[in-house]
């Protein structure tokens, strides 16, 4: 085992196998219902903080878990 992690050798051989397997492109529903949510601009309260990624965080595992669900996203 390395005494360091280096990102960018493993991330690099596991992206290419993400990218062949087509993780990437989520698969099309038609017949799902339809999902939306409104995302406010990142600097809508002044200067960006922590508090702007949690909430992009929220909204993007909220998306997710709608995908997953069927719902067309």
């Amino acid at each position: 085992m390395l005494s360091t992690y280096d990102p960018a050798a493993v991330e690099a051989d596991w992206y290419d196998v993400w990218e062949k397997s087509g993780v990437f492109a989520p698969e099309h529903n038609p017949d799902g219902e339809p999902f939306c949510i409104v995302l406010p601009p990142p600097n809508v309260t002044g200067v960006l903080h922590m508090g702007h990624a949690l909430d992009h965080l929220i909204h993007d595992v909220i998306i997710r878990r709608k995908r997953m669900q069927g719902f067309k996203v």
